[in-house]
């Protein structure tokens, strides 16, 4: 056995096949498959290497596997039960309707236990044909759903008590073994799993007429989970497990509820806010995932003309910084990478945020309480009692909080917060549409921040092409742009998108002293504009053109994101 598995690594240009040998001597102490081992060493190219495991063993390679045309007579034929829990997939039946076989894949053709099961629970004549793992779990997902096999178990009869539902996994941790047992904890776990695995940053469960919509956010669009069928079934089981988890109150269905989940995964933590909101068809659960990641400003990717601008402000000792944008567009993990990169044994930080979406070490950080009267302009208040250097400010709502924090910057202190608006400029007339005094706003304020996020080319996929010069004159794309631009692909690694991640595009306007002046004289935007342009204004938009000539996005993400700015 030990030949025919390192044979197809050495056809595969594998370097360590001694690594590999005890991989494979370590599997067979402990009496299973090898196979998965393999795989997950790194030492070799999956894909090659299962096309030559495939031929060494004289099976037909699939590689790749078709849309299903029709899934319930597949399902029918292999049930969730054996095929999610050997990864075995049915691709198709074949021949006569009375006499059909059904070709199956798998990954592993040396697992004797999963072609045990398989022929003992499908009647049909198996075709054992060998696909990648890759390819497999993603298809296994499409055909029957995230969580089938548990749900399966569970409308087997299992009765459901909210009691059971709040003393299981205590302690939320949601890699637990696969062995555990069937229920909707385990279900709901794997629901979150999946979305942790896909890095998903939303997770949302809407109740319809007649079916349990589940959603998952990635890169920032929204892609439709597929799940059992009759899930609506388990609607009521689901959300009061969510809210449990939680610690919110599953009697209470009329009001929306808030809370938040300290979850294990995979060694790591993940804090996630849950925010509940009556519909007419029940409970609609949205979950926001946030890693409890290091902040750095190194992690923003910062071009070097606007790094250069943002750490000036960052050395100041008074101020207003405000970073602008809609909700969802990145600037709580800009402020928190900028007050990380302030954050020094010798500095005081207070944040009062609405929530705290996350924890920075080192750092006071105050929660809103609008119910106790614990808003942004009473923290505020008392923050400043406090002896703080930096101050940050989930965001400025209203006058009243406005005010205090031009307060803060004018007695020595550096204001961190959020505005919303479309562009940097705007950030101007909101604040004096606010009632903030032309004057004030001049001597406080020292820039305004606006930022974007726009999906990241999968680098395993990417395809590059010429930039014409018809393209820069119709985008205006300046000629000290330099570099190659690419197009979206699309591949295994980044389920077919094209794209894998986010990256964020900014702009800055300081308000520099001739700026100051023509804000205290009540100038029009056009006229802010062009000082701005004096002062090194970069737009947004050709911010983003750095990004695509870098090869780090298209040029359609960036128009997508910055058309508004036009308008």
């Amino acid at each position: 056995m030990t030949d025919l598995l390192i044979a197809p690594a050495r056809e595969s240009g594998c370097e360590d096949i001694e690594a590999l040998a005890g991989v494979v001597k370590a599997a067979a102490e402990q009496q299973r498959s090898p196979v998965d081992d393999i795989l997950d060493s790194g030492t070799i190219d999956q894909e090659l290497y299962l096309a030559a495991l495939a031929k060494k063993t004289g099976m037909e390679w699939v590689s790749a596997i078709p849309e299903f045309e029709q899934v319930e007579p597949l399902r029918a034929a292999c049930g969730p039960k054996v095929a999610l829990a050997y990864r075995l997939l049915p691709m198709e039946l074949v021949g006569e309707s009375e006499n059909q076989s059904l070709v199956l894949l798998t990954y592993d053709p040396l697992n004797l236990v999963a072609r045990q099961a398989a022929t003992q629970q499908i009647i049909h004549p198996i075709i054992w044909k060998m696909a990648s793992r890759r390819r497999i779990h993603e298809a296994l997902r499409k055909l029957y759903g995230v969580g089938a096999d548990t749900f399966e178990q569970i409308l087997e009869g299992r009765d459901l008590d909210y009691d059971n539902l709040e003393n299981a996994d205590e302690a939320n941790v949601i890699d637990a073994d696969e062995d555990e047992e069937a229920s909707v904890v385990k279900f709901v776990n794997q629901i979150i799993r999946e979305a942790l695995q896909q890095r998903a940053t939303d997770i949302h469960v809407e109740p319809l007429h007649d079916n349990l919509r589940i959603r998952y956010r990635i890169d920032g669009l929204l892609i439709d989970v597929t799940v059992p069928d009759n899930i609506k079934a388990l609607q009521s089981s689901v959300i009061a497990r969510l809210k449990i988890m939680a610690h919110l109150d599953i009697a209470e269905r009329r009001l929306p509820q808030d809370g938040r989940i300290n979850l294990q995964f995979e060694g790591g933590g993940i804090d996630v806010r849950v925010a509940t909101v009556p519909t007419v068809e029940g409970e609609s659960v949205s979950l926001r995932l946030l890693n409890q990641e290091k902040f750095t400003i190194e992690k923003l990717q910062l071009e070097p003309f606007v790094r250069d601008k943002i750490e000036q402000l960052l050395k100041l000792s008074n101020g207003i910084c405000l970073i602008t944008g809609p909700t969802g567009s990145g600037k709580s993990t800009s402020l928190y990478s900028f007050l990380s990169e302030v954050n020094a044994p010798d500095t005081r930080i207070v944040t009062i945020e609405d929530p705290v979406e996350n924890k920075l070490p080192g750092v006071m950080q105050i929660a809103v309480k609008s119910e106790i009267g614990l808003t942004f302009a009473s923290g505020l208040r008392s923050i400043l009692r406090a002896d703080p250097n930096i101050v940050m400010i989930g965001e400025i709502r209203d006058l009243e909080t406005a005010e205090i924090a031009i307060r803060a910057s004018l007695t020595g202190h550096l204001v961190f917060s959020t505005l919303h608006t479309n562009d940097a400029m705007g950030g101007i007339s909101r604040l004096t549409d606010m009632g903030v005094e032309p004057f004030l706003l001049s001597a406080s304020v020292r820039a305004f921040l606006a930022q974007r996020l726009v999906r990241r080319l999968c680098p395993h996929c990417k395809k590059p092409h010429e930039l014409t010069s018809h393209q820069r004159e119709e985008l205006e794309i300046p000629d000290h742009i330099t570099g190659q631009c690419y197009d979206a692909v699309g591949c295994d690694r980044c389920r077919n998108t094209g794209f894998s991640g986010r990256v964020a595009i900014y702009e800055v306007v300081l308000l520099t002293e001739e700026m100051q002046d023509l804000i205290v004289k009540g100038e029009d935007g056009r006229k802010l504009l062009e000082q701005a342009y004096k002062d090194g204004y970069v737009p947004m938009r050709e911010y983003g053109w750095h990004k695509c000539l870098a090869g780090q996005t298209t040029l359609e993400e960036v128009i997508s994101v910055t058309s508004a700015e036009l308008c």
